[in-house]
Order: structure tokens, then C-alpha cells, then sequence
């Protein structure tokens, strides 16, 4: 086999190669969590305001690092700051976009269902946390300027996720639902975590 050959040959396996990392990439899927199992799995269930998004480098990702105000816990005991990571996010130059993966601004005021991340080794690295089910975490809490009621909409009813049970793909989830409401419900799963 001659040099352009070799070169030939490896450039179609490069190609090939891309090709497949590009079908695994878009294969993820995330399995629908009712409410009840959100409620369940979460680690931590807080009522926050964002007060700063930042993007950095670790272990060869990009992740993006926001700073929580803690407004009101209602599962676990944390502290009156928080930070939640996720991946994906801008460095330098680089940008590393991750389909559906939670993204905050300052300002931003949410429920947010929370897993933690054990802290790194090194007395100055604390522990974060990660939305759990990415944006079936993540409840956002708008105000509405003439009224100044507030609503409380879910982030996953504007994609499809996979439901188990009917081999299908559906948008669903909280929406517009009035805070009180909200609380409500969240309340009732904390007390009967295994009942839908």
C-alpha cells in the first residue's frame, strides 16, 4: 500500500470515526421522572435566585459554575449559598453547547431539585450540586408585573422526553401553574414520596 493509500485509508476511518461519536452524541435521551420522583430523588429541594453564572475548564470539559441565594429550602439542610454546575458553557475562545443541560442568569429565581456533588480533595474545594433530571429540575418562577402573582413553569415542557411506560415521547410537565398551587403539590410529594 502506498503512502497516499495509507493516507486515504486513515482519513476515511477519521471520518468514520466522527461519524459515529456525532450518532452516540445525539442518542442521549432522558427518561421522563414524574414529579413524586423528583421529589424522591432530590437531595435537596430549594426556592433560589442565580447571582452569577461563570464557564471554566475541568478535567478537559467545559462547565459552567452559577452561584445560588438560597430563598427557601423545602428538602434537605443547606447552606444560605449554593453553586450548581452543568455542563457545557463558554471558555476563552471555546463554547461547548449541551442540548437541554440546565442554564441559569443572574437574576433567574427557581425551584430547583438538587443532587449533590461530593467535594473535591482539598480543603478549599466545597461541594456543588447538580439539577437533578436536568430540566425536569428546574421550575422557574415568574411574576406577573400587573397582578404581581406568581407562576411557576417547568423547564422540560418545551422538549420531549422518553416516557418508559408508553415507548413514547411527550412534553409535559408544570405549566404556568400558580405558586400556591405549586407549593402545594410539592408539599404532598415530600409527604407520600412513592404515590402518583
Amino acid at each position: 500500500m502506498s503512502f497516499a493509500q495509507r493516507r486515504r485509508f486513515l482519513w476515511i476511518l477519521f471520518l468514520i470515526g466522527l461519524a459515529l461519536i456525532a450518532v452516540v452524541a445525539n442518542a442521549t435521551t432522558l427518561a421522563r421522572l414524574s414529579f413524586r420522583e423528583l421529589a424522591a430523588c432530590a437531595d435537596t429541594i430549594v426556592r433560589a435566585r442565580c447571582l452569577s453564572s461563570e464557564s471554566r475548564w475541568e478535567n478537559g470539559e467545559i462547565w459552567t459554575f452559577s452561584e445560588f441565594e438560597v430563598l427557601a429550602a423545602s428538602k434537605g439542610v443547606v447552606p444560605g449559598l449554593l453553586t450548581v454546575r452543568a455542563l457545557g458553557g463558554r471558555a476563552g475562545a471555546f463554547v461547548s453547547v449541551v442540548e437541554d443541560a440546565p442554564r441559569f442568569a443572574p437574576g433567574d429565581e427557581a425551584y430547583l431539585f438538587l443532587v449533590a456533588v461530593p467535594a473535591k480533595s482539598g480543603p478549599s474545594r466545597a461541594a456543588t450540586f447538580q439539577v437533578l433530571g436536568w430540566a425536569q429540575g428546574i421550575f422557574r418562577v415568574r411574576r406577573n408585573s400587573h397582578t404581581g402573582g406568581e407562576t411557576v413553569t417547568q423547564d422540560s415542557t418545551a422538549l420531549a422526553v422518553f416516557d418508559p411506560a408508553t415507548r413514547t415521547f411527550r412534553r409535559d410537565g408544570v405549566r404556568n401553574l400558580p405558586l400556591e398551587k405549586f407549593e402545594e403539590r410539592l408539599r404532598a410529594a415530600l409527604r407520600e414520596p412513592n404515590q402518583e
